[in-house]
């Protein structure tokens, strides 16, 4: 369990103005992804997202993470979630915000940097990388970086589907998941 920061300004505009249930609509937008956040329970206090409940995987629950952060006016996301079914359960116990790294943050309210929460397969149990999209950036100069090769864009299209659609349509202060290389 964590909690992750994300650029408050940037994302899906999914709130109507003067929309008290947040809530709601938070719940409303994980549901338009799939069955696998069916179980997800939202609060909302100010900028922040608390996610509880359980998810049927690691990959579930990392996705619902960027999904909620990456929604207009979301600054932060208290991961509370838990991953059934799993037969190794990861323990978030020590999970706090921030970086440990020399690397640049993975995802704050400046701008892009490489994933350093979590930097590796088992890492507080995140198995992908995070990457804070920068103006300019495309899914092959991101696979150029992460990978060495422009031509696997494809890797980082498909681990953030379904939230992504077309792998053109990327925006600054986007968080993505970068997975392994395969």
């Amino acid at each position: 369990m964590g909690i992750f920061d994300f650029m408050k300004g940037a994302g899906e505009k999914i709130f109507k103005p003067g929309e008290a249930k947040k809530e709601a609509a938070i719940k409303a937008h994980l549901d338009t992804f799939g069955s696998d956040f069916a179980s997800i329970n939202v609060e909302v206090d100010g900028d922040v997202a608390a996610l509880s409940g359980s998810v049927p995987s690691t990959t579930a629950r990392e996705k619902a993470v960027l999904i909620a952060g990456n929604i207009d006016g979301i600054d932060k996301v208290d991961d509370r979630l838990t991953v059934s079914g799993s037969a190794a359960k990861p323990s978030f116990s020590n999970v706090t915000g921030g970086v440990s790294s020399t690397e640049a943050p993975v995802v704050s309210g400046g701008g892009g940097g490489t994933g350093t929460v979590p930097t590796s397969v088992g890492d507080q149990g995140w198995q992908s990388k995070t990457y804070t999209v920068k103006p300019g950036d495309s899914l092959s100069k991101i696979a150029k970086e992460f990978y060495g090769e422009a031509s696997k864009y494809n890797q980082i299209f498909e681990a953030n589907q379904p939230m992504l659609k077309d792998p053109d349509k990327i925006y600054p202060g986007q968080v993505l998941r970068i997975p392994q290389e395969a």
